[in-house]
């Protein structure tokens, strides 16, 4: 049976890749402090062969026994996070990266970065292929997310060169799916539930930038094969069909039902005008690419917000 650390293991993310990894019969270690992440989500799985340890990766990180692999998953993701904690963020990007790169050298264990497609910036090229080496402001507010995955990929290349640890790098696109936090910040969770209490819907600047939406199973599907496959190099897993932020407001708005108006508030410094993946490294190396529809994926999580909400 093999053994996987996951850290940020009750994050959004975090929970469905420790979920998956258990459905293909993997012992699981869920490591996780709690400051973004939530018990609910590992509740579902409690019971089988998975254990949390409540533990801050920026410290020194210790696991008794065999370990075959480390997907590391501890961040804060949404901008809301990470603007308010901007020194953790980048602390477990740095010391969070290079603690479990430490530990997968000691075990002997094949590590997996979870980087982002924020190593691009606000990109002048589109869509974003993994050659593209990003346009990112260093001294923004943003700069704290970008640069700490930027410096943590650097790192694991590193590690590969000099130590020879089997190293993965997946640059995660814009994912949705429950177990996403009412109060994320991001747009699907606000865009909902603003819409199912009738509040107004707020996006921000014009709301014609874009992003590329996948839903949270293919994405954990796309991250597994990338840790099973031989694949070294930095890969992209999301969805290539683009959309306006302004367009998903309005589809969210008429799948809720609702009256909501959509308004707009000022853009955030940094914001990127437009997100895609190229992902034909995905599709040709792993053989992978999305299959679940939009429709599909925000049905799901509507019901799931419903549900957290009340409603």
């Amino acid at each position: 049976m093999p053994r996987a650390l996951v850290t940020g293991a009750a994050g959004f993310i975090g929970s469905h890749l420790s979920e998956a990894l258990l459905d293909r019969g993997f012992s699981v270690i869920g490591m996780d402090n709690l400051v973004t992440g939530d018990v609910a989500n590992i509740a579902p799985f409690t019971g089988r062969d998975f254990v949390l340890v409540r533990h801050d990766v920026t410290n020194f990180i210790a696991v008794e026994g065999p370990l075959d692999y480390v997907f590391h998953f501890a961040s804060p993701a949404s901008p809301v996070d990470y603007l308010q904690l901007p020194i953790q963020t980048l602390k477990v990007g740095g010391l969070g990266t290079h603690n479990c790169l430490g530990l997968a050298k000691d075990k002997g264990a094949r590590f997996l970065l979870a980087s982002t497609s924020e190593v691009y910036g606000d990109p002048l090229v589109h869509p974003q292929r993994e050659d593209y080496w990003g346009n990112v402001n260093p001294v923004g507010p943003r700069g704290v997310y970008d640069e700490a995955k930027r410096f943590a990929e650097a790192m694991v290349m590193a590690y590969h060169r000099v130590h020879s640890v089997e190293t993965r790098i997946v640059r995660i696109f814009n994912t949705y799916g429950p177990r996403m936090r009412v109060n994320d910040g991001r747009a699907i969770p606000a865009f909902m539930s603003q819409a199912l209490a009738g509040e107004d819907v707020t996006v921000f600047g014009d709301g014609q930038q874009t992003r590329s939406l996948c839903y949270v199973s293919d994405l954990v599907d796309g991250v597994v094969r990338l840790m099973l496959s031989e694949v070294t190099d930095p890969v992209n897993i999301g969805n290539p069909d683009e959309m306006s932020i302004r367009a998903l407001a309005e589809r969210i708005v008429a799948l809720t039902g609702s009256s909501s108006r959509i308004v707009e508030h000022p853009l955030p410094v940094d914001d990127p005008k437009v997100r895609q993946p190229d992902i034909t490294r995905a599709r040709t190396l792993l053989e992978w690419e999305p299959r679940v529809p939009l429709d599909e994926g925000l049905d799901r999580t509507l019901a799931y917000f419903r549900r957290k909400l009340g409603i």
